[in-house]
């Protein structure tokens, strides 16, 4: 699923302090295309872990019903792709227990098949999906 939240720029002395009002949470970046990114990745990380947990993740706030703290800040738009984000950082592994017939078993170890890669190569072409 793919947003775009308004996030809140305010100019620091190393950089930017950012704002994301829709999840309540702040970041910083040594400038702003940092800041920016910065904020992407606090929004993805929020965004999946909110997934996890069963929850609805905040519909985005008007732009026009932001306000800035001070005439410096920057009140802007990031967008933020959370399948993609998922893809891209939740790497980490889980097994799985999976049942094949023995005589296949026999045949797939004497065939030196990585069972892992040769499930995970099945299982992205099986979802259409690709590889982060």
């Amino acid at each position: 699923m793919k947003n775009t939240y308004p996030i809140i720029l305010s100019p620091d002395k190393k950089g930017f302090v950012v704002y994301v009002p829709d999840f309540d949470i702040g970041t910083q970046g040594n400038d702003l295309t940092d800041a920016i990114e910065m904020a992407r990745d606090a929004i993805g990380i929020m965004g999946i872990d909110m997934e996890d947990e069963k929850k609805t993740l905040p519909k985005p706030s008007e732009l026009s019903k932001l306000t800035a703290g001070s005439k410096d800040d920057i009140i802007t738009l990031v967008d933020v792709d959370f399948d993609e984000y998922r893809r891209k950082n939740d790497m980490r592994s889980v097994k799985k227990n999976c049942t094949i017939p023995s005589w296949l078993n026999y045949e797939a170890e004497k065939a030196g098949v990585n069972f892992s890669q040769l499930l995970q190569n099945a299982l992205i072409r099986e979802l259409h999906v690709e590889k982060p």
